[in-house]
C-alpha cells in the first residue's frame, strides 16, 4: 500500500474513458477493417490500432478514427470499470488527483469541426464527473495539452508523485521525471485474482485492471 503523501494524475482517454465498443465497429463502417479481422475478444483498442497501422496509409487512418471517437461520437463512450472506486477511494483519503490529457482542440483529420476537448468535458459531465453525487472531480483539475511534451511539464508543474496513463510511450520519453511513480494501465498485462504487480524496465508498474490499480493504491 502507498503511505505517504499523493498527488495522483490520471491520463483520461482508454485510461479513463473506453472506446473499445464502438471503435471496432467504426472502424468497419468506414472500410478501414474487415468485420472478421478481430474475434469480439480481441476488439480492444491496442489490436485495432495494430490492426489499422499495417494498412497503407494506416497511421492516417488511426487518426482518422480517432478522431471521430474522441469527438462526434463520444457519446457511445463508457467509463472503465474501477474507475469510480479510484476517484471515491482518494476523495475519502483526501488524496489530491488530476486528470491531464493530450488532447488537441480540433483533429487534423476530420473536418466536421468538433472540439475535442469541449467533447470530452461534455461526456465527463453527462457521466456525473463534477458532482459531488458523482465523481466529485473538481473541473479546474481536468487539464489538455496539445502535445505529450506539455503533458508532461503539466504532470511536473502539478507536483504528482504518480501517474496513470495507458501509453508506455508517455512514461518512455526522457523528459519524464525519474522521481514520478509510472503506473501502466495496460488491459493486456497478465492479472492476478487481488490485483497484479509488474515492473517494466525495472521503472514502469504495470496492471491489467483497475482493481489492481485500486489495490496496490488502497490494499
Amino acid at each position: 500500500m502507498v503511505i505517504n503523501k499523493q498527488v495522483i494524475g490520471v491520463d483520461l482517454d482508454n485510461t479513463i474513458i473506453s472506446y473499445d465498443r464502438r471503435l471496432f465497429s467504426t472502424a468497419v463502417e468506414k472500410g478501414f477493417l474487415e468485420k472478421d479481422v478481430l474475434c469480439p475478444d480481441n476488439q480492444n483498442k491496442k489490436n485495432i490500432r495494430d490492426t489499422i497501422r499495417l494498412l497503407d496509409d494506416g497511421e492516417v487512418k488511426w487518426q482518422r478514427l480517432q478522431a471521430l471517437i474522441y469527438g462526434s461520437l463520444i457519446d457511445h463512450a463508457e467509463l472503465i470499470e474501477g474507475v469510480g472506486d479510484f476517484f471515491h477511494k482518494c476523495r475519502e483519503k483526501e488524496i489530491t488527483t488530476f486528470i491531464v490529457s493530450h488532447k488537441t482542440r480540433f483533429s487534423n483529420f476530420e473536418s466536421d469541426g468538433t472540439d475535442l476537448r469541449k467533447a470530452a468535458l461534455g461526456w465527463m459531465e453527462k457521466n456525473a464527473f463534477f458532482e459531488e453525487a458523482g465523481l466529485g472531480i473538481k473541473k479546474e483539475s481536468v487539464y489538455f495539452e496539445s502535445t505529450r511534451e506539455e503533458k508532461i511539464e503539466r504532470i511536473k508543474a502539478l507536483g504528482c508523485t504518480h501517474f496513470i496513463d495507458d501509453l508506455i510511450e508517455t512514461f518512455q520519453e526522457k523528459s519524464f521525471p525519474g522521481n514520478i511513480e509510472k503506473i501502466l494501465y495496460s488491459q493486456g498485462a497478465a492479472s492476478k485474482a487481488g490485483g497484479d504487480k509488474n515492473k517494466v524496465n525495472n521503472a514502469i508498474r504495470t496492471f491489467a485492471s483497475w482493481k489492481g490499480i485500486n489495490g496496490f493504491f488502497f490494499g
